[in-house]
């Protein structure tokens, strides 16, 4: 049994965590989170101890590692705000442990050659949450990928709308700086999959960026790929609206939709089973999509000439 330290208790994907530390067979020895709303861990582990203020966390986790006690902390999970997750990686290194971070790991790819640094120093190691790798659809998708023509190039339709109300905007989530933009918010586990199913980043295109959308064209070793993102619900296809969705995800390839929105409930389990057998996925393997996210953050916005995503049309 592992005994894990939990940061950011209170935020929407905790609970995913706290679960899989559970379905593990491992522990939450401690959590910590600047609001109290986590009642949430009296579904999981209402025997760990918790803090509102970092010191005290930070006080609390180094005294039983100095101490060799039992509960000393082995892997340190991180749900906090996107900017924040540089630090907390940081911090777990240091304190002995390794990490296992949601995404996206960090907002711009030199954040990972310091980590790179910390982990030689310290010999702990970073894990991340890349749960669309362990999803059996896109693992059976790459497969036939990799069982194809090597020059075979496929064509790509990616399509994903969560709708988001006015509290979105007056987030750290609207707030660039912090979240890293809607590409970075709500899409680099896409843009990650991208690259973990057809190779090494060719092109990257950015035809709108926007608070609340943006869309481009990229281009890798075997796909071509069109994408739309979006937080409007006025971007949800009529008929889905119709219907009461406030989301729409569709991913095409050469004209197939790939059905993949089953199986998402156990994906951090899944995660956790391979970081805790040592498949987990580190910092190099989260390099192409944090380039990806910070290129489209910073990019001029190219004209609609040439491969654009058909919803652009509006």
């Amino acid at each position: 049994m592992k005994n894990f330290a939990l940061i950011g208790a209170g935020g929407y994907i905790a609970p995913r965590h706290m679960q899989a530390i559970k379905a593990t067979g491992n522990k939450l020895v401690a959590a910590y989170d600047v609001n109290d709303s986590v009642g949430i861990m009296d579904s999981h582990n209402p025997d760990a101890e918790f803090f509102t203020e970092f010191e005290r966390f930070d006080r609390f986790v180094d005294k039983i590692r100095r101490a060799n006690d039992a509960r000393k902390i082995d892997y340190v999970s991180i749900c906090t705000p996107n900017y924040l997750h540089d630090s907390h990686m940081r911090f777990a290194l240091r304190s002995g442990a390794d990490a296992i971070c949601e995404k996206p790991l960090v907002l711009n790819p030199w954040n990972i050659d310091g980590l790179l640094d910390i982990e030689k120093d310290t010999g702990q190691k970073v894990n991340t949450i890349l749960q669309l790798r362990v999803h059996p659809a896109i693992i059976a998708l790459r497969e036939k990928v990799q069982n194809s023509s090597k020059d075979k190039k496929y064509d790509v339709d990616l399509t994903y709308i969560t709708s988001r109300g006015k509290w979105y905007l007056q987030s750290w989530k609207g707030d660039v700086k912090k979240s890293g933009g809607i590409a970075t918010n709500i899409g680099v586990h896409f843009f990650d999959m991208l690259h973990y199913i057809f190779g090494a980043l060719q092109q990257n295109v950015v035809h709108l960026c926007t608070e609340t959308k943006a869309a481009g064209y990229l281009e890798y070793e075997n796909a071509r790929v069109r994408w739309f993102l979006s937080v409007d619900f006025e971007d949800v296809p009529a008929k889905q609206q119709d219907e009461g969705q406030r989301t729409f995800r569709s991913i095409t390839v050469d004209g197939e939709e790939i059905e993949f929105s089953g199986g998402f409930t156990d994906l951090h389990t899944r995660s956790y089973e391979e970081i805790l057998a040592g498949r987990g996925f580190g910092l190099e393997e989260n390099r192409t999509a944090i380039t990806t996210v910070a290129h489209i953050r910073n990019a001029d916005i190219a004209p609609l000439t040439g491969d654009y995503h058909p919803y652009l049309k509006k």
